[in-house]
């Protein structure tokens, strides 16, 4: 084999790879032997078939496979030998594979990743905003409990369905007159005002009264989870069974009783407990903010644009998503068009600070633990019932998608490694004003992603209705894309160091201007 550097500019390497044919031959004959012996042909035993006809029936793949294996090892021989560490897939560009015995030429393109000098991490210093929950919190966040907990009791006969009231129902949807799967309901309580289904069916059973029919017509979201309902103008033709209205609540020990706790003292400590820990959250995110924003202030160097392409395709395909589902979509489309450049500095922002953080997690001994990675991914597979264990054979067997599920720890190790390293100081206050200061970071550039992480971010909603419903069946685990060309490149690990960033840091904005949410209600048919 021949290797020749062609290019060598910034982080972009290229080179060009000569294969002579006696290599390829033998390494179609070895394919054939392995080959024959499964191979059955008429008048022969298993295994005893000449290997000329098994060259004949097999040829072409056998030629195939070949090719891709000499070309996979001559990449690997080439990283090897030339001490290169891919940003990316290296893309190959076979220049000759003609007939048989013929030579084989390609070319190898591929940027590798910066050398990074010794990030300066002393000297950091941090404030930390502290902020105590307030009696006016707690007795907010009782309340809510107290709501949620709520009884329902049946009204009187003439008594008209209002805001926050309950009612249970029976109904049957249509489309153009004829019933679809999952429309029907029977005894189903909705309570009203509570946003839980698809808008205007609530509001259309104000002031019904029970023994009532009413024929409620709603128009599905545009991006509903059934494809034959989106957008579709619906029917839905509703019986009134019951009225019932909500039982004030006494906030007492019998109601922290009622949640199995031994007085209100004790749920009040719990309640309490929970803000603590929210707030503590808002604090740390102020905090990782501000690190990330010393740590970009003070280091500068090159990144592979490719790496920053894939980021920035991420943070287009989210911008393009959320705009979609915006009242006027040509102008939210229009808007996020205007900050395109802002955008595609994020995505370098993004990378460089994942290499950066990467090298450091390396130099302080950052790792992820294989006791911590098996309770990631038993969590992960907690997300699917019904495969569990396929679940977690995809991530024991898929380095690159183990390594995602990783990220996010690796990154918070790294954080609270750096954090630990920093000089503290602390001041009270108000929760508005810590929540003030992070919506004020929002207008600087985004979080950090590493260059092969595809979180989904996931904001979820809150489907709470009751009534029967075409269930979403839940996302399978990602398949990964089996590279044409497999190389010796480190595994992409989160905790593998510089060549494998992939650090997250999910709780930074996603970026300098988002269009803003429309807020999606569930519905009776879901």
């Amino acid at each position: 084999m021949r290797i020749a550097e062609t290019l060598n500019e910034g982080l972009r390497r290229e080179y060009s790879v000569h294969i002579p044919a006696a290599a390829l031959t033998a390494k179609i004959d070895a394919k054939a032997v392995e080959v024959a012996k499964q191979v059955k042909m008429p008048g022969f035993r298993p295994g005893k078939v000449p290997l000329n006809l098994v060259k004949k029936m097999h040829g072409q793949a056998l030629r195939g496979e070949a090719v891709q294996a000499a070309v996979n090892e001559s990449v690997q021989q080439l990283l090897s030998e030339h001490n290169l560490r891919p940003a990316m897939q290296p893309q190959v560009d076979l220049t000759s594979d003609g007939a048989v015995n013929d030579d084989i030429d390609f070319n190898v393109a591929l940027e590798v990743l910066p050398t990074i000098e010794t990030p300066n991490i002393e000297g950091l210093t941090l404030e930390k905003l502290i902020v105590e929950p307030s009696d006016e919190e707690l007795n907010s966040a009782l309340n809510r409990l107290r709501d949620q907990q709520k009884q329902f009791e049946a009204a009187p006969a003439d008594h008209a369905a209002a805001d926050g009231d309950a009612v249970l129902v029976d109904f049957v949807g249509s489309v153009n007159g004829k019933e679809f799967d999952g429309g029907k309901g029977l005894g189903q309580r909705i309570v009203l005002g509570a946003g839980q289904l698809i808008p205007g069916f609530e509001e259309q059973l104000i002031g019904a009264k029970a023994g009532d029919e009413r024929t409620v017509k709603v128009t599905f979201p545009e991006d509903y989870n059934v494809a034959t309902l989106k957008g579709k103008a619906a029917e839905f033709a509703v019986t009134v069974n019951e009225v019932q209205t909500a039982a004030e609540g006494a906030l007492d020990d019998e109601f922290a009783k009622s949640l199995g706790l031994d007085s209100l003292d004790g749920l009040k400590e719990i309640l309490k407990d929970q803000l603590t820990s929210e707030l503590e959250g808002l604090t740390r995110t102020h905090m990782k903010r501000k690190l990330l924003d010393t740590l970009a202030a003070n280091h500068d160097f090159a990144v592979p644009q490719s790496m920053v392409d894939a980021e920035f395709e991420q943070i287009w395909q989210q911008l393009e998503h959320e705009a979609s589902h915006e009242a006027d979509k040509d102008e939210a489309m229009a808007r996020i068009e205007t900050e395109r450049g802002d955008y595609r500095r994020i995505a370098e922002r993004r990378v460089r600070l994942g290499l950066l953080l990467s090298e450091i997690g390396q130099q302080g001994g950052v790792v992820v633990t294989q006791a911590e990675m098996n309770r990631l991914i038993a969590q992960e597979a907690s997300r699917y019932p019904n495969e569990q264990q396929q679940v977690v054979k995809y991530f024991q067997e898929n380095a690159i998608a183990a390594a995602q599920l990783r990220a996010p720890l690796y990154e918070d190790k790294v954080v609270d490694y750096l954090i630990g390293k920093a000089t503290i100081t602390e001041r009270n206050v108000t929760r508005e004003a810590l929540t003030a200061e992070i919506e004020s970071d929002d207008e600087t550039p985004g979080h950090v992603h590493g260059p092969d992480c595809n979180h989904d971010h996931d904001h979820g909603h809150d489907h709470a209705h009751e009534a029967p419903a075409v269930a979403a069946k839940p996302a399978k685990a990602p398949r990964a894309k089996k590279p044409k060309v497999e190389t010796a490149a480190e595994p992409q690990l989160a905790d593998a160091g510089p060549a494998s960033p992939e650090a997250t840091l999910s709780d930074e904005p996603v970026a300098a201007v988002k269009p803003k949410r429309t807020k999606k209600a569930a519905d009776p048919a879901a």
